[in-house]
């Protein structure tokens, strides 16, 4: 979606204003008009195919019963954009109790389908003129064109400009993310980013009873003033928890003997204690990674 984004972008943008300086220039990196609408027709097939087989993947979670309906606008989050509002202009002490998505992560994630719907329609209409001139009346055919294309290219425009503006620098380019948020690309979250900016699927995760067990990087380094630990609990991104490696037994005269653990530094084979969660039924471990050097 990202890369297919950027193309449809680059040669759209070229195409619209092809001659016009500078698109004119432009338009030449991508070898003349036609090429660039051979490759933005092949980039916006490949995003059309992209949208459908997201759709699949969420049949495929609301099939295995692991899709949570998070992302769906409720009223709290009309709620929380005011609460926010007060926030940022000082009426308010404390931020917004979001969950898993903010209202503006949800407006940018359902954008997508409006965007599918008006681009990918009259992108498909412009692709395929003689075969779709048969389904409009013919008092229409003098000026359905016009429409059809002012449709795309502006819808298209707003994209950009929203992209390009609001969601890079919220997502990207905030000094707490520059110069980009890792999360697009592991789907990984530090603990202490999720309980800052999403308190409700924090507590969801690891409830308001176990904050000192899943606390994050800044409180695990003087954990109850001891030694610091070796590990800094991550979150995932989309809800579900990443299993933790399974520790090797120790064989030795027939005996099984557990590695030393957390909470068990002699290694005499008591069982430890790993935090765990019910998840679609299934017990799990939230994902555990070594931090550098920090021992």
């Amino acid at each position: 979606m990202f890369t297919t984004f950027l193309i449809l972008s680059f040669t759209g943008w070229g195409l619209k204003y092809a001659y016009a300086e500078p698109a004119s220039a432009w338009i030449k990196i991508w070898g003349g008009a036609k090429t660039a609408g051979i490759i933005h027709r092949i980039a916006g097939i490949t995003m059309l195919l992209d949208f459908i087989y997201h759709q699949f993947y969420l049949l495929n979670l609301a099939r295995k019963r692991d899709l949570r309906l998070t992302i769906i606008p409720m009223p709290k989050d009309v709620v929380d954009l005011f609460n926010n509002f007060m926030y940022y202009f000082g009426f308010r002490k404390e931020r917004p109790y979001f969950g898993k998505f903010t209202y503006l992560q949800k407006f940018d994630y359902w954008a997508v389908y409006w965007g599918m719907f008006i681009i990918g329609t009259s992108g498909f209409f412009l692709t395929f003129p003689v075969t779709v001139s048969a389904l409009f009346p013919q008092f229409t055919l003098g000026w359905i064109w016009d429409v059809v294309f002012t449709m795309h290219s502006d819808e298209a425009l707003l994209a950009i400009v929203f992209i390009l503006i609001i969601h890079f620098y919220n997502e990207h380019l905030r000094s707490e993310y520059f110069p980009m948020n890792w999360l697009w690309l592991t789907g990984k979250m530090p603990i202490e980013t999720l309980k800052h900016h999403h308190p409700a699927e924090y507590d969801y995760l690891f409830g308001k009873g176990k904050k000192k067990l899943a606390s994050g990087r800044t409180n695990l380094h003087h954990h109850d003033g001891g030694p610091r630990p070796p590990f800094v609990f991550f979150a995932r991104a989309d809800g579900a928890c990443n299993p933790s490696p399974p520790r090797p037994s120790l064989e030795r005269e027939g005996s099984t003997v557990s590695p030393p653990s957390r909470g068990d530094e002699r290694g005499d084979g008591a069982k430890a204690r790993w935090p765990q969660r019910r998840v679609s039924g299934k017990t799990c471990r939230p994902l555990l990674r070594r931090c550098g050097n920090e021992y």
